[in-house]
């Protein structure tokens, strides 16, 4: 479905559905929006949070934590209700973002493992090509910094092969971590923890107190670590670096592609000081967890001011999203500060796993305030971006994302291909407003109407056998060929031969893997 917020409660939903979905829910008038015709100077910035749960932002209704500046994208601009993220952890997301296709097609099945192979193309590769100035900023997880120094989970000598900065895919500049770091002093942990502290869940801010490296830097595009002051705000600290790209490029009379991946509110969570304050009577953690995610969200609300003075907020897409859902046990997932009742959390294929915020403010793309209640991925950046630009897609690469300028532009739009998933021992396939499940490759399928049923607590598979058999036939094509993909069909195999991957199949509970069920 897809309205204009000024149609929310005057007049019926224009609902569109692809795929098993079947008949068009309801129909009802859509106001246009207007694509700007200068596509070419369009700039483009993708914004990620980490671990934020689709509840956990106001606009979804979130019971403590504040985040106005994200609630103001959402009024102003285009909200996602069923925004999805590529998988249900990190690094497969993010390689899906800059692709447009399932990270099982390149090897990143999970956090941590593979690398953004240097065969795949990234919009960064394709903007850099024409004429764009290219940043990262934050959290990149697709690959190491450096082959010699210890950093990180895998940076250093012991596998010079996962060596992948963002250079190696089109970015000229970036100021990134390999993976996660405090939300709030980011290179230091405690060198001893006070009552209510975590080493894993996160601690109150360091003060004066000793502390201990947290084992995680920042490099720069000149392949080195950073040396400057990276005390304080997280968020703050990777926004300084990307606005200071942005009006850089703006000066140099370029168009730019920036992406700014956040770490909040991943643990460990640090409030500052500034923030933590507003959640005074809370528990240590939440405090600290809802201080991380008001600090991101304040420099959201920064980044759309610098761009309003520097004059080019209207022909920017600003996209802001998270990575997958909560993680298991924090105040993002038991109920303290998230709204809703989606099932499960980070590393599940339910809708609390994969199911998150998204937003798109485009002022000179989308005039009109928009609620869009169709699946959207993470996988259409690559292909809307493209469209949007006027600009080709590579002929010679499956795409699993689809271009939404239709949907942008309020005109009938019938996703052509579903929203797939698998990870671990778990497969999904969304289409229209049904949900195939599989928890492991030795459990019945499961099926739910999203719509009616967000929070999948009624299996309707026996009820619907036809659309069980429809979704899984095409699910299970759709895998051979992500197989065919990470064997090098497209590219051939010199990554695949270099990394010494094995094709996991659907792995088996217990042990074991299978290629179909």
């Amino acid at each position: 479905m897809i309205f204009t917020r000024s149609t929310v409660l005057s007049k019926p939903r224009l609902g569109f559905c692809g795929g098993a979905c079947g008949a068009v829910l309801a129909v009802g008038a859509v106001l246009p929006c207007v694509v700007s015709s200068a596509a070419s100077k369009t700039n483009v910035i993708l914004c990620m949070a980490d671990d934020l749960g689709w509840g956990s932002v106001g606009y979804n209704g979130a019971k403590i934590v504040k985040t106005p500046s994200l609630d103001t994208m959402a009024s102003e601009g285009v909200r996602f209700d069923r925004f999805y993220a590529g998988a249900p952890v990190c690094s497969p997301t993010r390689a899906s973002c800059l692709t447009g296709r399932n990270p099982y097609r390149t090897g990143v099945f999970t956090a941590n493992c593979g690398i953004l192979r240097p065969e795949e193309i990234t919009i960064a590769e394709v903007l850099e090509k024409h004429g764009y100035a290219t940043g990262h900023f934050g959290k990149w997880h697709l690959g190491t910094f450096s082959k010699t120094e210890k950093d990180a989970n895998r940076g250093g000598d012991r596998h010079p092969e996962l060596f992948n900065p963002p250079s190696a895919h089109g970015f000229d500049v970036y100021f990134s971590t390999e993976s996660k770091v405090p939300t709030c002093d980011p290179m230091r942990k405690p060198a001893e923890f006070k009552p209510g502290e975590s080493r894993k869940l996160g601690w109150s801010s360091l003060g004066d107190r000793p502390t201990k490296p947290f084992g995680t830097a920042y490099w720069t595009s000149r392949g080195k670590v950073s040396e400057n002051d990276l005390g304080g705000n997280d968020s703050a600290l990777i926004m300084d670096r990307a606005l200071a790209f942005i009006e850089s490029s703006v000066k140099a009379g370029k168009p730019f592609f920036a992406v700014i991946w956040f770490h909040a509110p991943h643990l460990p969570v640090v409030g500052p000081p500034k923030y933590a304050a507003m959640y005074k009577g809370q528990d240590l953690i939440t405090m600290q967890y809802a201080a991380a995610i008001t600090a991101m969200d304040a420099q959201m609300g920064r980044l759309r001011r610098e761009l309003e003075r520097l004059g080019v907020s209207k022909n920017t897409m600003l996209w802001f999203t998270s990575d997958n859902g909560p993680e298991r046990r924090t105040p993002g997932s038991d109920g303290s500060i998230r709204a809703g009742k989606l099932r499960a959390c980070k590393r599940s294929l339910l809708e609390g796993g994969v199911r998150v915020p998204g937003l798109l403010v485009w002022p000179d793309g989308a005039k009109e305030p928009m609620v869009v209640d169709v699946p959207v991925s993470t996988c259409d950046y690559f292909p809307t971006i493209l469209d949007a630009l006027g600009l080709t897609l590579p002929p010679d690469r499956v795409l699993d994302g689809v271009s939404i300028m239709p949907l942008l532009r309020g005109e009938r739009f019938n996703r052509s291909k579903p929203i797939n998933f698998v990870y671990g021992t778990q497969m999904a396939s969304v289409s229209g407003k049904w949900k195939l499940y599989l928890s492991s490759p030795s459990a019945a399928l499961e099926l739910y109407d999203i719509v009616s049923d967000p929070g999948e607590t009624r299996n309707v598979a026996a009820k619907h056998p036809e659309i069980v058999a429809d979704l899984e036939s095409r699910w299970e094509k759709w895998f051979k060929s992500c197989e065919d993909s990470f064997r090098g069909k497209e590219y051939g195999s010199s990554s695949y031969d270099k990394l010494r991957q094995k094709w996991p199949g659907l792995k088996k509970r217990g042990g074991g893997r299978i290629g179909k069920r």
